[in-house]
């Protein structure tokens, strides 16, 4: 079997809600896309992942904060960053000028 696809195809220009699209799902591996407008995690709440995560922004901009880091990550197209299991990490910002495009791996799911 093959399949294929866009990952730039059926994006909406603006959405209340974060959009995430599973590409590829096999046992360990997760891949998505998703697609944000302006969001951000809510104040106070902070990812904490058992698997290992990575995301490349291929569209767009954002910014990931560390905890215990004192300036978010900025992404922007073509950067990537790995996120170990258990590092909380936040979304603290996507651009609102246009969507925000990710590629994201989930390792060890």
């Amino acid at each position: 079997m093959v399949r294929s696809g866009n990952l730039l195809a059926d994006i909406p220009a603006t959405s209340r809600d974060e959009r995430f699209d599973t590409l590829l799902a096999r046992p360990g591996v997760r891949i998505e896309r998703i697609v944000s407008t302006g969001q951000a995690s809510p104040e106070g709440f902070w990812y904490d992942q058992a698997e290992t995560e990575w995301v490349c922004v291929i569209a767009g901009a954002a910014a990931l904060l560390i905890e215990g880091e004192a300036q978010p990550h900025v992404l922007k197209a073509g950067d990537w960053l790995e996120i170990a299991p258990h590092v909380r990490h936040r979304v603290e910002w996507t651009e609102t000028s246009q969507p925000t495009i990710w590629l994201a791996m989930h390792i060890g799911a």
